[in-house]
């Protein structure tokens, strides 16, 4: 019976933070701060689903006026969970497919975000200099899942490059944000599904660096958030003792 309200509540929510994003969007074109607006209309809904957000963001992220964020990608619930963090003045990037879905796809075109043709390497190169282009003209920062794909209780999945191409041909930081560990965790007819955290962790400055360095940028921060969700892990089990 929870689970059935549950997912009647979040279709209706979702139709109508969908009506009313692509209203705030004709109205707010020229905003940077379409996708964090959206981000806080979808971050209580981590409790229609049971789910207690915790959050700490590093005081050094927040001296950043541009910078390139990469977030640990699990599952769907991730929409909920690292929208608690989402800075002013950014956009995200996913696949181009995105905008086909109905609702989410249509509200993700809407605000701004940039799509990229991962399947096609050209394509994807090219589209990744436009967003390094409109990052110097806008000013923007961008929020990518640099493993592509949700990882679904695989554990970290390798990351693709792009990202770490895109900071560092904008001069801009990398920021790392990390979920702790959300597989399995959520079970539609359990009232309470227990804690969250959400971290974002000091920024990663690219200055001086060139493409030559970008395998040892990725491995450093695969190994920093594989550590970093792994702490946040053990701090919710001791919570849960």
């Amino acid at each position: 019976m929870i689970a059935l309200f549950r997912l009647v509540a979040l279709f209706f929510l979702i139709v109508l933070v969908t009506a009313g994003g692509l209203v705030m969007s004709l109205f707010l074109a020229l905003s940077k701060d379409r996708v964090y607006y959206i981000a806080k209309a979808f971050a209580p809904v981590a409790k229609l689903f049971g789910l207690r957000v915790y959050k700490h963001v590093s005081y050094k992220a927040y001296d950043v006026p541009q910078a390139v964020y990469i977030a640990n990608h699990q599952n769907n619930y991730d929409l909920f969970t690292f929208s608690h963090v989402v800075p002013h003045s950014t956009v995200t990037v996913g696949k181009s497919t995105l905008k086909w879905i109905p609702f989410f796809g249509w509200l993700y075109w809407a605000t701004g975000n940039f799509l990229i043709h991962r399947n096609d390497r050209n394509k994807a190169i090219a589209t990744i200099a436009q967003i390094v282009e409109k990052m110097r003209d806008t000013g923007l920062s961008i929020w990518m899942f640099p493993e592509g794909t949700r990882s679904r209780g695989r554990g970290f999945l390798p990351f693709k490059r792009g990202a770490f191409h895109a900071a560092i041909q904008a001069g801009v930081p990398i920021v790392p944000i990390v979920c702790s560990s959300t597989h399995g965790q959520v079970k539609l007819n359990r009232r309470d599904n227990g804690a969250v955290k959400v971290e974002v962790l000091d920024p990663i400055y690219t200055k001086g660096l060139t493409e030559a360095d970008i395998p040892e940028l990725v491995s450093q921060c695969e190994t920093l958030m594989q550590q970093k969700q792994q702490e946040l892990d053990e701090q919710l089990a001791i919570l849960d003792r």
